[in-house]
């Protein structure tokens, strides 16, 4: 029987949105925007970017998220980052992606950490450096960045940057699908199917793909159909 592959990249760059509550659309945020207020910039380019109580308008989120970058403020400039990194409401740039990434890891900002990190595994507009991968991947899931900490399961698994370590990758994989990632459901899925740092385990393996192909994991929902086929010859 066919399966998809356990681990093939560290995982997919983060979302621009920062995982605190979202901000609220309204004239008073507006106020505070145009007033100069850094935080209130950021906000106001999220809710256009996400379309939060107002028209999505991508040209209007980078125009605040740049004006919060400006003035330091970490989360517009992962937020512009991402733009550049997408294209969207900006032609796509991945030099100035990372330098915006980079100027907001430093201030520690989880997202930046993780989608830098992302850009050395992969080589993105630099050279591909697993060593320095793990260094941000680590920043940002001792953070709790759920997509970080499954990046981090991930390069233990395969020994990229680190010696291969099933355990670890297994501890990580953890604390990912205890905030619902769908990629850390998946593999740790794959983990148990193959007693890979755990006990081999097909019940929970199937528990775990089940809980990804919920969330819509194609991965997931491949295996699933891939066993229920095996199961009815």
């Amino acid at each position: 029987m066919k399966l998809v592959p356990l681990f093939l990249l560290a995982g997919m760059l983060a979302v621009s949105g920062c995982s605190k509550k979202a901000p609220t659309f309204s004239p008073e945020l507006v106020s505070k925007a145009e007033a100069g207020d850094a935080r209130a910039q950021n906000d106001l380019g999220r809710c256009y970017y996400k379309a939060l109580g107002v028209a999505q308008d991508y040209n209007e989120a980078v125009k605040w998220y740049t004006k919060a970058a400006e003035q330091g403020n970490a989360e517009a400039e992962q937020g512009l980052g991402y733009c550049y990194y997408c294209g969207d409401g900006v032609t796509k740039d991945y030099n100035e992606a990372m330098k915006l990434f980079a100027k907001a890891a430093k201030q520690g900002n989880a997202k930046a950490q993780h989608n830098l990190g992302n850009f050395y595994y992969k080589g993105i507009g630099v050279a591909q450096d697993y060593n320095e991968a793990v260094k941000l991947f680590t920043k940002a899931a001792e953070q709790g960045n759920a997509t970080a900490q499954y990046a981090l399961g991930s390069v233990y698994y395969n020994g990229h940057g680190v010696t291969k370590d099933y355990k670890e990758a297994v501890k990580w994989l953890r604390k990912s699908v205890a905030q619902g990632n769908a990629m850390a459901e998946f593999r740790l899925g794959s983990c148990y199917y193959y007693g890979h740092g755990v006990t081999k385990d097909e019940k929970e393996a199937l528990k775990w793909w089940t809980k990804a192909a919920d969330q819509g994991n194609a991965e997931a929902q491949y295996n699933l159909s891939q066993l229920k086929k095996l199961k009815s010859k």
